[in-house]
């Protein structure tokens, strides 16, 4: 089968591999229909990430069971099914408590499981997923406008979302979002889902600010850095957010963020943090709350989902790009150079 290689910084290939097969009685082989490029993915492409030797990558992807083992019980070849960007057991107390990414038996696409066992990454033709019960959330056979829709909830709407939680996002409440990528759009299309009285995005592109309008946006604001965050300031009542969603995981994102909170305000950060340090003594005289972390999408895949699938929300639309897998160094490309919000990859 054909799936994605990462070689070298850059370097991304789709590779002639060996087609999964079932390891477990738990397993199930997945034929993908559906997959993309995460800001995630990112890093190892850009060298941020070392890259020691050739890897799978892709973590977010859709499609159709071809074959289960004879102890999955939840799944039929034929479903179609979304998969979380981490598979779990969806049973062990992390599980029971909303951390799927931490499960005590879980792990990541692409990397070998706990028996050393290759795991497929989620930009190719076939995928192993381990513990299929408790990672795949099956739902019926979409028409193709709807698969973009539900391939955002492997990974990017829930990750969105996730920023909104953390931070407390009430209805009513004020909302700021720094970073304008496809999980910042979905903490914006989150929030107002939510309920937050007035949101302010912080955006230089035009193409990005239109869409954070249309997920629900009420003011834009282009300008970086202290000068940016004294805009959101005057506008949210000349003290800043209640709720503030960091999707980018730089330092200057983060000390963006903090600007743009009022005291007493909280913030949820779900960019992946590079040499981010936090201003620990500047959050206490100003009563500021921060959480952070990795999404579990798999803990809000079905609370999301109706709302998806009844187009209450429509967060596929942060694919403005979609091409086919054998194009997928193509889809690399323009995320890098931002002249793509996200890529979307079918096969």
């Amino acid at each position: 089968m054909r799936a994605t290689v990462l070689h070298a910084p850059h370097d991304i290939r789709l590779d002639d591999v060996a087609a999964p097969q079932l390891h477990d009685d738990g397993d199930a082989i997945v034929r993908v229909v559906a997959a993309c490029v995460c800001g995630s993915d990112l890093w190892p492409y850009r060298g941020i990430n070392e890259i020691s030797e050739p890897m799978r990558i892709g973590h977010e992807f859709v499609g159709v069971v071809e074959q289960v083992g004879a102890g999955v019980s939840s799944l039929n070849e034929g479903d179609f099914v979304i998969a979380p960007f981490m598979y779990s057991d969806n049973t062990c107390k992390l599980c029971e408590r909303g951390i799927h990414t931490s499960c005590v038996s879980g792990g990541f696409w692409g990397v070998d499981d706990r028996q050393g066992r290759p795991v497929d990454g989620g930009q190719g033709e076939l995928v192993r997923v381990p513990l299929a019960d408790g990672t795949l959330v099956s739902t019926a056979q979409p028409d193709e406008a709807m698969v973009p829709h539900l391939l955002t909830l492997s990974d990017v709407f829930p990750t969105g979302h996730h920023a909104a939680m953390l931070a407390g996002v009430q209805p009513g409440s004020t909302v700021a979002v720094v970073g304008d990528g496809a999980v910042g759009l979905s903490a914006v299309l989150a929030a107002k889902r939510l309920g937050a009285g007035r949101i302010v995005a912080m955006s230089r592109h035009d193409d990005r600010q239109q869409l954070a309008r249309e997920f629900g946006a009420d003011e834009i604001v282009a300008t970086r850095g202290k000068e940016g965050a004294a805009e959101v300031r005057e506008m949210l009542d000349g003290i800043g957010a209640d709720h503030v969603l960091e999707c980018v995981g730089t330092e200057q994102s983060m000390a963006q963020a903090m600007q743009c909170a009022r005291p007493g305000g909280r913030i949820g950060f779900v960019g992946v943090p590079h040499g981010v340090e936090v201003d620990v003594r500047g959050m206490f005289y100003r009563n500021l709350g921060i959480a952070g972390g990795v999404a579990p999408a798999r803990a809000y895949i079905e609370e999301l989902l109706p709302d998806v699938l009844s187009g209450a929300v429509s967060p596929g639309r942060v694919f403005d790009q979609t091409l086919p897998l054998d194009r997928v160094a193509d889809g690399y490309r323009a995320m890098d150079e931002r002249t793509a919000i996200k890529s979307l990859l079918t096969l």
